[in-house]
Parts: structure tokens; C-alpha cells; sequence
């Protein structure tokens, strides 16, 4: 990966973020962390890999996320002064809850 593609997942990893928190407006409690960025080399699409906690509220986060792309893309385009603007996609990032569920079961044959 290119330097520039590192430095343009950081800056959209960090106005994402800025984004989600401060202009979304999710239910109290809700915690929407950006865990990973990926933007292609042609700069045209990026994921955003994000982890939600408490898991019960992944539907409503990701029904959030859908709703508001339009506005979550318009203002990151806002604060990114680069062309092309990368069109952004969203993933939940499950690897915590799998990594839980693992752990479970390696406690659990150690019992035996």
C-alpha cells in the first residue's frame, strides 16, 4: 500500500469518525468506532470498517448509516480537498464479537 493511499484512509478514518460522533446524532449509549479504512488505488471507493457496541444495536446503526450516507458522504467531501472523491461504503467489523465467541470456546475445552 502507498503512502498516499495510508495517508488518505487516515484522514478519512479521522473526518468519518469526527462525522459519526458529532453530526449523527445516534440513541445515547451507542458507541460507533472506526476500525479500519481501506481506499482503492484509483481513489474512487473506500470501506469503512466500523465496530459497534452494544451489538444488539447493529441493525439500527447500519439502518442509520444507509439513511444518512447522503449527508455523511457530502461532508466528508467537504473537509477533503483531493480529486478524486472516494465514495464511501460502510462493513461492520465483527472481529471483537468473533474474537469473544473464540475465546469462549477455548474456556470451554479447557474444562474438559
Amino acid at each position: 500500500m502507498s503512502e498516499r493511499i495510508q495517508k488518505i484512509n487516515s484522514l478519512v478514518q479521522q473526518h468519518v469518525g469526527e462525522i459519526i460522533s458529532q453530526e449523527l446524532g445516534l440513541k445515547p449509549g451507542i458507541f460507533v468506532t472506526i476500525s479500519k479504512v481501506d481506499t482503492t488505488s484509483d481513489l474512487r471507493y473506500t470501506r469503512v470498517f466500523i465496530s459497534i457496541f452494544p451489538e444488539k444495536e447493529i441493525n439500527y446503526v447500519e439502518k442509520t448509516l444507509q439513511k444518512e450516507m447522503y449527508r455523511i458522504q457530502g461532508a466528508l467531501n467537504r473537509k477533503l480537498s483531493m480529486r478524486p472523491l472516494p465514495r464511501i461504503k460502510f462493513k461492520t467489523d465483527m472481529t471483537e464479537s468473533k474474537a469473544d465467541e473464540i475465546e469462549k470456546l477455548i474456556e470451554q475445552t479447557k474444562k474438559l
